[in-house]
């Protein structure tokens, strides 16, 4: 089972593989468990710096695999559930900046994983699928928080009461992408965006993260002051010499995350 969610570190970038492709990398109780332990791996190793989040195959992730997955149709055993442990919980509080690389179409599920990342990049053919009130449920992993703060509410409302279903042109059109590549060219597109994040100062882009996930819910003067104390000791570090060091000598910076 641990094969169906492959882990790799190379040049500060840890790769979260989805690699159960027979089944459209729709994800099992053991995947979840997998996926979270993986997230938390590289967010606790001080020489990953981006951590990307693709699939294998022709799909990233056709959504849960309600067979061999824990959940059930039993309210008792669902609401024993402990949520603060899933990899969508673990995603969203993660220091560590996410790239998610949809190399095939995603569903349910994997539609929230997917937005549930930093960033995400689009393989040209691929969609995002909001099945979920057309399967008799919500989007159970995030959507509905994700998707409002994304789009909108009105769109948002729309494409979840429709259980729509959008195309990669639509996506990148209502800002849910960063941009939209040629299947062949995403691997390559994503190695040179998450090579770009783990080259800055991997303590300044963490609490660049820390500041914009806690500025959603802050009003300005609170997150400016918050801001403010993450500074400080941001003032002290190696880093942030070597940055004013290197923009003096007019070189690329060499960071060591200290």
């Amino acid at each position: 089972m641990s094969d169906d969610v492959l882990y790799a570190v190379e040049d500060h970038v840890a790769t979260i593989t989805l690699n159960r492709p027979e089944r459209q990398n729709t994800i099992s109780g053991p995947m979840l468990d997998s996926l979270t332990q993986k997230l938390l791996e590289a967010d606790k190793d001080v020489d990953v710096r981006a951590i990307v989040i693709t699939g294998s195959g022709k799909f990233f992730c056709a959504g849960l695999d309600l067979r061999g997955s824990r959940i059930s149709s039993d309210a008792s055993s669902a609401t024993n559930l402990d949520l603060r442990d899933t990899p969508p919980t673990v995603l969203h509080n993660l220091d560590t900046p996410t790239i998610c690389a949809l190399n095939g179409s995603a569903a349910g599920y994997g539609m929230d994983l997917a937005l549930g990342c930093d960033i995400r990049l689009m393989a040209e053919d691929s969609k995002l699928a909001a099945a979920f009130t057309k399967r008799g449920i919500v989007p159970e992993s995030g959507g509905t928080w994700l998707l409002p703060r994304l789009i909108g509410w009105s769109k948002a409302a729309e494409i979840i009461f429709t259980g729509q279903t959008l195309s990669a042109a639509e996506c990148e059109e209502m800002g849910l992408v960063s941009r939209v590549v040629n299947s062949n060219e995403l691997p390559e597109v994503t190695a040179s965006l998450a090579a770009k994040v783990a080259a800055n100062a991997p303590m300044a882009v963490q609490a660049s993260k820390r500041m914009m996930r806690m500025g959603m819910n802050e009003t300005f003067n609170d997150h400016v002051h918050h801001v403010f104390l993450q500074l400080l000791p941001l003032f002290q570090t190696e880093d942030f010499k070597e940055g004013m060091k290197s923009f003096m000598e007019k070189r690329e910076p060499e960071f060591k995350g200290r």
